[in-house]
This record gives C-alpha cells, sequence and structure tokens, in this order.
C-alpha cells in the first residue's frame, strides 16, 4: 500500500531531482478532492519518456527498482514491501499534449489543459491531472467499482457529466 506520507516522499524526491510528475488514478483524484478517500495500492503518476531513468535513480534510496518496464508506455518501479509506482510515460507535442505510445503502438493524447490540476496530499500542494481529463483516461474500458466510485466523486465536486458507463 502507498499511504499519503509515501506520495509526499516521493514526489519530493522526484522535485529534488528537477523530474516534475503529475498524479493520475486514485491518489490523482484524492488530491484534486483534498482528501483521502480510500486506500491505495499504488501511486499512478505521469511524466516525460525521458525523464524515466532519472525517476528511478532518485527513488533508489527508497528501495525502488524497475519491476516492470513496457516503455514507452508504461513502468513500474517496486520497493521489497510492495509499494508500488506506475508511471505512463508521455512526450509534450508543441501544443503541450502529452502523447503516450500504447503497447500496440497507436498514440494516444492527454489535452494539455489535463496537465494544468492541482490538488493536496497531506497538505501539500501537487501537480495532477485535472478532474476532466481523469474522466478521460478512465473511459474505454469496463470500470470496475474503485473506478466508479472515484469518478462518481469527481463528478460531484467539480459538476462533471459521467458518461453511461460509470452509471
Amino acid at each position: 500500500m502507498i499511504d499519503a506520507n509515501d506520495v509526499v516522499e516521493i514526489v519530493a524526491r522526484l522535485d529534488a531531482a528537477g523530474i516534475p510528475i503529475w498524479l493520475d488514478g486514485g491518489w490523482g483524484v484524492d488530491a484534486l478532492l483534498h482528501e483521502q478517500t480510500r486506500p491505495h495500492d499504488d501511486l499512478d503518476v505521469v511524466m516525460t519518456l525521458g525523464d524515466g531513468d532519472g525517476a528511478a535513480a532518485a527513488l533508489t534510496d527508497l528501495g525502488f527498482t524497475v519491476h516492470e518496464d513496457e516503455r514507452p508506455t508504461r513502468f513500474v518501479l517496486r520497493d521489497p514491501t510492495d509499494r508500488r509506482i506506475d508511471v505512463h510515460t508521455v512526450t509534450f507535442d508543441p501544443e503541450g499534449g502529452g502523447i503516450q505510445v500504447l503497447q500496440d503502438g497507436t498514440p494516444w493524447r492527454y489535452p494539455p489543459e489535463g496537465f494544468s490540476g492541482t490538488g493536496l496530499i497531506a497538505g501539500r500542494a501537487m501537480r495532477c491531472l485535472t478532474p476532466g481529463v481523469q474522466l478521460l483516461c478512465h473511459q474505454g474500458y469496463d470500470p470496475d467499482e474503485t473506478d466508479r466510485a472515484d469518478m462518481t466523486r469527481l463528478a460531484e465536486r467539480f459538476g462533471l457529466t459521467l458518461p453511461p458507463q460509470f452509471a
């Protein structure tokens, strides 16, 4: 499990290394809501593809090593206690959109405005994907109950319209 103190420490290490990240997934939702709403078994982040090796090096002292490497799409860092960081890698286009090359080779674009989100974890301000882009990222697959609960919280707080699969 990854707790709020873990998130703060991980983000601080990456910030100190000059590696910007944006929280995504469950912790990204909780950051936007300014409260932890549930336990989290990992930390989802978005970063540039070129920062991947530097991020892994910056977190070595915390016990993290590359556990899965599916770049250019993603990689997973894991420590001996099974704390996991799921890193989604992007390359920014001239308009500021983040292009993630999916495992089948097709590109998926995070819209530029998606990188303007800010939230709070344990009272600390953090960059995160915006509520609308969080909702966008949770489409295209059959959501589970956790996804439905997270997206419902975002929709209620930020006045978003949920797609039918979240009803």
